[in-house]
């Protein structure tokens, strides 16, 4: 018998982020000059990146 396909797999891993200060980092959706930017940003000092893997 074959295995499940892709797409019916319920076990996903989701990947976390952590700044250099210990925080933890979150995505967020900015509405800016009328586009949406996504950013990244270090919950305990509040730096912010492009994206989560900026800040290591």
């Amino acid at each position: 018998m074959a295995g499940a396909s892709k797409n019916s797999r319920t076990a996903s891993a989701t990947q976390r982020f952590f700044c250099s200060c210990g925080g933890e980092v979150k995505m967020k959706a900015l509405f800016e000059s009328g586009k949406v930017k996504n950013i990244a940003e270090c919950e305990k000092c509040k730096r912010l990146e492009r994206r989560p893997s900026d800040f290591r």
